[in-house]
């Protein structure tokens, strides 16, 4: 055990789960809008998600936590099953993904809330969670703004 309690130590893995999740369903929505544009934005937030993932299990590992090393998790995969199948009902394809991304950020962003309340974390790790945080929120409202224009 390093120098956080088990729960804070279980909540920042399930944060590295998630960014894993979100980086494979980035790199799924992206498969399925025709916008040049789109493919751009979920492109660069696959990216940005696999940031997260390394920055995040790189801090832990020098905090002395154990990483749990998984293929994401079972919501993850359910909800790039639906990715998957909204796509192909949906004649509004670019604007449901946007709404699906939106979905997910909003799940993301309260995730990092609960960690940034109710764990006791040092600075860097703090500094580096808020970091991410406000990366998903202007994530969330740019997907928010090209919900608007598609």
């Amino acid at each position: 055990m390093g120098i956080f309690n088990e729960t804070t130590e279980n909540k920042l893995n399930d944060l590295i789960g998630k960014a894993y999740d979100a980086e494979k369903g980035f790199k799924k929505v992206a498969e399925h809008v025709e916008s040049p544009r789109l493919k751009s934005f979920f492109t660069e937030k696959a990216r940005e998600r696999s940031s997260h993932v390394n920055e995040l299990s790189s801090i832990l590992r020098q905090k002395g936590l154990d990483i749990t090393e998984d293929a994401g998790s079972v919501k993850g995969n359910l909800h790039r099953a639906w990715i998957d199948t909204k796509a192909f009902f949906s004649s509004e394809d670019d604007e449901a993904m946007l709404e699906e991304v939106r979905t997910g950020e909003k799940a993301a962003i309260e995730d990092y809330q609960d960690v940034l309340e109710s764990c006791e974390l040092d600075a860097p790790v703090k500094n580096m969670l808020l970091q991410q945080k406000n990366a998903i929120e202007a994530s969330y409202n740019k997907a928010d703004y090209l919900e608007n224009i598609y």
